[in-house]
């Protein structure tokens, strides 16, 4: 295995092609305050294995392959499963 950084997140947009949005939330307690604070990034991230809105992905950090995009989809760990009703 290779020391790359590895997160997981949700897919919040495809309508790029090859790119999705990944939004990855953390959640930590704050050193003053002690509240447990939720933070969220997030990132774009390439994709060559179809993801759609609400999948649970795996991505690795990479080479720089594009402006904004050093991420890259590694596995779909978990597909959203939504009832999608069609209006006539």
């Amino acid at each position: 295995m290779n020391n790359r950084r590895r997160m997981t997140g949700v897919v919040k947009s495809n309508k790029m092609a090859k790119t999705v949005v990944v939004e990855i939330t953390r959640t930590y307690r704050h050193p003053i305050y002690k509240k447990v604070v939720k933070a969220r990034k997030r990132v774009k991230a390439h994709d060559e294995l179809g993801c759609n809105v609400g999948d649970k992905v795996r991505i690795v950090e990479s080479r720089p392959l594009s402006r904004e995009k050093r991420w890259v989809v590694e596995a779909i760990l978990e597909r959203e499963t939504r009832n999608v009703e069609v209006e006539a």
